[in-house]
């Protein structure tokens, strides 16, 4: 397979390698962007611990509470600009309210809002305002307690990362410090157990190569790679993760501190996973590439 400048910078911006490092990589690999960021790590070139969606897309979260059920949505728009419209603001507001009554995005694009649909209202919205819009995501989350918190607010319960904790016990206070501690850290799961499998192989083959790597004998190998599991789980995991108020608890222990158990949580940032257009500079890598 050809190796492209576009593949290049794209392996860059995920890994932060080196330009002749990422093209080696893809080289090696055939390609295979996932297989070149594992690549990259195996041969101590990469920093990334896991491959994150790129944030490109303009817009806002939303989160609401009632009665035991947290929604956070993400609405998205072209600009940024259109986040500090005050009607966008209004119309996001709508949305988050009306998805508590829902139980899925599909509801939710046909829930009524002033005497019209979700769909709809929308719709009417790009017209006026001048620029496309979509209704891209809806989770929920729901315990006895559930807490939100906004990162980066522009509005009064929105802005560019919403995060929901839900909470058996404990207190509005906790639950808070715990769902700042989300929209820090990026937690990939719940627990150990909630974690994707493919993702758990995956980095338990990194860590194989990384650890023979080192010429040491296979029972040696072995616990290393035990170790360093350990060391992963906690590092990916709400419950394991240090709590970034108190580095001596995990976000488990300090919630048991204060009566509580977390059993679940939801942390949405605006255009995670959608790439935005931007100038090519391809040439520009291509010509570095030859060495011109």
């Amino acid at each position: 397979m050809a190796i492209t400048a576009a593949m290049v910078k794209e392996l860059r911006e995920m890994t932060g390698a080196g330009m002749m490092d990422a093209k080696k990589a893809l080289t090696e690999t055939e390609g295979d962007m996932d297989a070149a960021v594992d690549w990259l790590r195996t041969k101590g070139l990469s920093k990334a611990a896991k491959k994150s969606g790129r944030v490109a897309a303009e817009g806002l979260v939303a989160v609401a509470v009632k009665d035991g059920k947290g929604v956070a949505v993400e609405v998205n728009s072209e600009t940024d600009f259109v986040g500090k419209n005050e009607e966008f603001q209004a119309m996001v507001r709508k949305i988050a309210q009306a998805a508590l009554e829902v139980d899925d995005i599909e509801a939710l694009k046909t829930a009524q809002i002033d005497g019209k649909p979700v769909s709809e209202v929308l719709t009417d919205a790009i017209a006026k305002i001048g620029e496309n819009m979509s209704l891209r995501r809806m989770v929920v989350v729901t315990a006895p307690t559930v807490v939100h918190y906004v990162h980066n607010a522009a509005a009064d319960g929105m802005g560019k990362i919403g995060v929901l904790v839900g909470l058996d016990g404990g207190n509005a206070e906790i639950g808070r410090q715990i769902a700042m501690h989300v929209a820090a850290t990026a937690p990939a799961s719940l627990g150990e157990a909630d974690l994707d499998p493919a993702l758990v192989e995956r980095e338990k083959q990194v860590l194989t190569e990384q650890a023979r790597e080192s010429g040491k004998p296979e029972a040696v190998i072995e616990k290393m790679i035990e170790g360093r599991m350990k060391k992963f789980f906690e590092e990916v995991t709400l419950t394991g993760q240090k709590f970034v108020i108190n580095p001596d608890l995990t976000v488990a222990d300090a919630a048991k501190e204060q009566g509580a158990t977390i059993v679940g949580f939801a942390r949405v940032a605006v255009g995670e996973g959608i790439e935005k257009k931007e100038e090519d500079f391809a040439a520009e890598v291509a010509k570095t590439l030859s060495g011109a």
